[in-house]
């Protein structure tokens, strides 16, 4: 199998090298001064994570979860028997539609008392008790409403909800337990935010600057991370400081208390192979540029990013020298000891 491979492989490039060489363009290695990179190991967490609890005592009727199940914004995940609360809802709706009858008859009855009022039909006394009458069944109505709404919400807090989408990391409950108000019910965390925390040197964090945006290296991933905070309390031992970064790791699997890297500057300035950060590629896993010798043919070489400036990256590799033509353009085209044509070679 791995013969058949090999042999396809150098099939394409020999097809490759019939059709002629690439055409690219190339830069010329020079030294430059940048700011070093160095690189730190952090502690990755889910940015929001939450732990459920009963708001109301009573018996588990439903779990409708398990740990590690993904669980959406709004599921109801644990149901606490409320057959005692519904039966107190129906009997409330039930007052509240004969209150409300009664309050459409004392409206009545007072419209009519006050026409025979203003007729001199009927004593003050009379008009008087037909208004209180009909004052009465407004606030009637207006506390049975208040009763049916309270028993509503209570009824409500009988099914625990997943409060965001997320997984289930936590369960602390099974069917037919009794749980009383402020027991633990699950704990659920936000797989899609992350918040990773660095401890870096006071020179260092002086150079960063709060809303931007870093290269982040999760386990063999690297994501975007936006600079959130910087916590003044520093570890006196160590003399470095907290720094926290947040990050979408959506499209992306990660462990609470995961290890991450990041390269941030140094202050000390020094002298290195400096290019356009175009001519940086990755290939088999790694970062390469390729170089072009005096016949025109591509060679791989192997780099350790080192720093920036500005849109230029250093770089470190051996064989590299200053004034190699690296290719800069053209070069996801290219192959280790393929050959290459420069068309900006005038230029």
């Amino acid at each position: 199998m791995i013969k058949k491979i090999l042999v396809t492989a150098f099939l394409g490039m020999g097809l490759l090298f019939a059709k002629g060489p690439s055409l690219v363009e190339t830069t010329t290695l020079e030294k430059g001064e940048v700011n070093p990179l160095q690189e730190f190991v952090g502690t990755l967490k889910f940015d929001n994570e939450s732990m459920l609890a009963a708001q109301n005592s009573g018996l588990v009727k439903k779990v409708n979860f398990e740990v590690g199940d993904k669980v959406s914004k709004g599921k109801v995940l644990v149901q606490i028997d409320d057959d005692l609360l519904t039966a107190q809802i129906n009997a409330a709706k039930a007052n509240l539609n004969i209150a409300k009858n009664e309050q459409k008859n004392s409206s009545k009855d007072y419209n009519r008392y006050k026409k025979l009022l203003e007729s001199k039909s009927i004593t003050q006394k009379e008009y008087d008790d037909s208004l209180l009458k009909s004052n009465s069944s407004k606030s009637n109505v207006k506390a049975l409403e208040a009763k049916l709404k309270e028993l509503t919400i209570q009824s409500q807090k009988k099914r625990i909800k997943a409060p965001f989408s997320g997984v289930v990391v936590e369960k602390s409950v099974n069917l037919g337990e009794w749980v009383s108000a402020g027991s633990k019910i699950a704990k659920i965390v936000d797989t899609s935010k992350a918040e990773i925390t660095f401890n870096i040197p006071l020179e260092i964090v002086d150079g960063l600057r709060m809303g931007d945006m870093y290269d982040i290296k999760i386990g063999k991933k690297v994501v975007k991370a936006k600079l959130s905070s910087v916590i003044p309390n520093g570890d006196k031992l160590t003399r470095t400081f907290p720094v926290k970064f947040k990050a979408n790791v959506e499209n992306i699997f990660v462990f609470d208390g995961q290890e991450a890297k990041v390269s941030l500057s140094k202050d000390a300035i020094k002298q290195a192979l400096v290019l356009p950060r175009d001519a940086v590629i990755k290939r088999f896993g790694q970062n390469v540029v390729f170089a072009v010798d005096e016949k025109n043919i591509a060679m791989m070489i192997p780099v350790k990013v080192v720093g920036f400036l500005s849109s230029k990256v250093a770089i470190e590799g051996q064989g590299l020298k200053e004034g190699m033509q690296i290719v800069v353009k053209g070069n996801e085209r290219v192959f280790p000891k393929s050959p290459v044509k420069i068309i900006n070679k005038d230029k």
